[in-house]
């Protein structure tokens, strides 16, 4: 799978607005001019539109001709261009090399920095390793001389990334933390935030490689606060999420990542890219556990995403899995014809796939009894399984050579130990004397220390029985806080089942059979419920009992609203509705959250009282960068002096004068979050919980 889209972040510009062409007869100066055409070329490479990008460097080339360092950047564009249209690795060359040379010419770092990079993949694209040694080399030495922290962060990168083709992951993964530290340093801005994520997403991907899949996903865990506004680099995450659990053997992880995958809004091009890598990986997932029909289902899409792509080479995979499956599948003639489009660009991308795809057009001919055919195929196989096998001996060997000569670097280090060894023993006979001398000054000194220790001690008792009975007061408040919690969420339940049973008792010439016989499922369902809702507080309560603190983890709103409806089962009278629309997902403490809840809407019931047509409706949605739960009841409402002890601490408060609010208030502000409350009289009223955004 290609990796270009990850890297070339750095340089993407996030804003994209249209603009016309500027007219540059009407500036003055030649630097307004190259300033307005960089611009305006900039908005075809955010906008993905290659062609216009290609023709507007190409112009920019032309007015640069005295500027070095607006060359370099209309050069750096132009091959970016080449590179991401079509993979016309050798046009993107020319321009990227051009890129570098007036980069130096101009000591513009920035455009150094970004030709390297391009450079550096550019050449593993072209196989040209000898070029891209040397570009290492004159990488490596950059770093050594520079403390840019831009450099640092992308050069590192790079320098992890040459590492990673020759599978040295460790050396990869070293590099790669490296440049997170420096991106970390950066401004804050959304392309570099996506960077790190990107870079941790990259290491994810080698542990993928060495088959440590739990330690991948730890990488993608870590990703995911720092990708979340990128929905390119968050599909590009679920995909390697389904490689770990396929591995694992989770069918409903891998469900689960696989619908994210179709929820991240991307350019088109993106989407069908990351879509059709979802589907080869189910496909492949499937055909492992023998359902080879289902494998067939999910290459089909594979190849019909690949081709809407536009992308080469994730078409090349496409159709090399569903060759596959059709071999499988026992259609021999299908299978040779998917592989032959398979094989056109392969060896172009990927050697090891060209392989694989050879082994199986051997395979396939050899079930048709085609001997030629599948001798030829084979011949192909073997001969570039060979050079695989090849350059990987070559690259053993070179290791072991550097661990050779590691160990004789090693070696020379313990002779020159032992050196120092000597000479460290004579300058302890030496000190021996000099200690002698200054012992008895050390000895009143030592006397004064420990008096002055005790002292010391003394202030740190004081200090400790003043933490002591901080500590005490505390507990005292956290217990106070969950008889409160306890009061608040069970009292209404309670009186519900203690009404219906009343009811049943009194007046039961009220109650037909039908009625009486749902009445009492109703207060069975009740008290299960309510049996429920106590042992999780219960037990959420033992949990808290030191320390009173949230514990965040990812939430899905639909499970917080699920277990409100179970709470608040018995109110029969009162429609209490949920609207989720967007499946949200929020990171914050489940218990503090469920206690909010339901305090609000134990207090929008009690509004409803004696009211026509009582209904309650929650909802969960995102606004500017924010997500917003909000509970509206059409009860009683009220002015803001009703709603006072939300906001001021100096509120006298009882059980029915405002504990409730005190209580909100206190479990919203640990976990990050406010309250607001909009209340007319007669009309009803609207809390909403917003999450505070906040930036990674």
């Amino acid at each position: 799978m290609k990796k270009a889209g990850f890297v070339f972040l750095f340089f993407l510009s996030i804003s994209v607005f249209a603009q016309q062409e500027p007219n540059l007869a009407r500036l003055k100066t030649t630097d307004e001019k190259l300033k307005a055409w960089l611009k305006y070329t900039e908005e075809f490479l955010n906008l993905e539109d290659y062609p216009k990008l290609i023709a507007a460097s190409q112009k920019g080339i032309i007015l640069s001709k005295n500027h070095p360092a607006y060359k370099s950047r209309f050069y750096l564009y132009a091959g970016t261009a080449y590179e991401f249209s079509n993979n016309q690795y050798q046009k993107a060359l020319v321009n990227y090399e051009e890129s570098l040379k007036y980069a130096r010419k101009a000591h513009h770092l920035q455009n150094e920095t970004s030709a390297l990079m391009r450079l550096n993949y550019i050449y593993y694209s072209l196989n040209d390793t000898l070029k891209r040694k040397d570009l290492i080399v004159y990488i490596k030495q950059v770093l050594d001389t520079t403390k840019n922290i831009y450099t640092q962060a992308v050069l590192n990168g790079s320098l992890g990334e040459y590492y990673l083709d020759y599978a040295q992951y460790e050396n990869f993964i070293n590099y790669q933390l490296k440049a997170i530290n420096y991106k970390k340093q950066l401004e804050r801005s959304v392309a570099n935030t996506e960077n790190i994520g990107v870079s941790y997403c990259q290491i994810a991907s080698a542990y993928i490689k060495m088959k440590q899949f739990d330690k991948a996903i730890e990488y993608l865990n870590e990703a995911r606060p720092y990708i979340k506004t990128s929905p390119y680099v968050s599909a590009f995450s679920c995909n390697y999420y389904m490689q770990c659990f396929a591995a694992q053997k989770k069918p409903d992880s891998i469900k689960k990542y696989y619908a994210l995958v179709y929820s991240y809004p991307t350019a088109k091009d993106s989407l069908f890219l990351n879509l059709s890598f979802a589907n080869q990986s189910m496909s492949k997932f499937y055909a492992g556990q023998g359902q080879i029909n289902t494998a067939y289902d999910y290459a089909k899409k594979a190849v019909s995403f690949g081709q809407k792509s536009t992308d080469e080479e994730i078409l090349m995979e496409a159709n090399a899995i569903m060759g596959k499956v059709l071999y499988e599948k026992g259609e021999y003639k299908n299978a040779i014809e998917t592989l032959k489009k398979a094989s056109v660009n392969a060896l172009n991308y990927d050697k090891e796939s060209f392989v694989n795809i050879n082994k199986q057009l051997s395979e396939s001919y050899a079930a048709l009894g085609l001997w030629k055919e599948a001798f030829r195929y084979n011949e192909i196989y073997s001969k570039y399984n060979d050079e695989i096998l090849n350059e990987s001996a070559k690259q053993n060997i070179a290791n072991a050579e550097a661990r050779y000569q590691n160990k004789t670097k090693q070696q020379k280090i313990k002779n020159l130990a032992s050196e120092n060894t000597i000479k460290n023993i004579q300058i302890a006979e030496a000190k021996k004397q000099r200690i002698y001398l200054i012992s008895g000054l050390a000895l009143v000194g030592i006397i004064g220390l420990l008096l002055f220790r005790q002292n010391q001690n003394r202030k740190k008792t004081n200090q400790k029985l003043q933490v002591l009975n901080q500590e005490l007061d505390e507990a005292n408040k956290i217990k106070a806080r969950f008889f409160s919690i306890l009061n608040h969420d069970l009292r209404s339940p309670i009186s519900n089942l203690i009404h219906f049973l009343h009811l049943q008792k009194e007046n039961p010439e009220l109650l037909d059979e039908e009625t009486a016989a749902r009445m009492q499922t109703k207060i069975i369902s009740g008290a299960e419920n309510l049996l429920s809702s106590m042992e999780d507080i219960l037990l959420w309560s033992k949990g808290q009992m030191e320390n009173f603190k949230p514990r965040f983890k990812e939430i899905p709103v639909e499970s917080i609203f699920s277990d409100t409806q179970k709470h608040f089962s018995s109110n029969e009278n009162i429609s209490i509705s949920f609207e989720n629309p967007e499946n949200l997902i929020l990171h914050t403490d489940e218990n503090y959250l469920k206690t909010i809840i339901r305090n609000l809407t134990g207090n929008a019931i009690k509004a409803l009282e004696k009211r026509e047509n009582p209904k309650i409706i929650w909802k969960a949605q995102q606004a500017d960068n924010q997500t917003l739960l909000s509970i509206t009841d059409n009860g009683t409402g009220g002015n803001q002096e009703k709603f006072k002890a939300l906001y001021d601490d100096s509120e006298v408060i009882g059980i029915k004068t405002g504990l409730g609010l005190h209580l909100i208030r206190d479990l919203a502000t640990a976990i990050n979050c406010k309250i607001e409350v909009s209340s007319k009289p007669d009309l009803g009223t609207t809390f909403t919980i917003v999450f505070k955004h906040i930036e990674t």
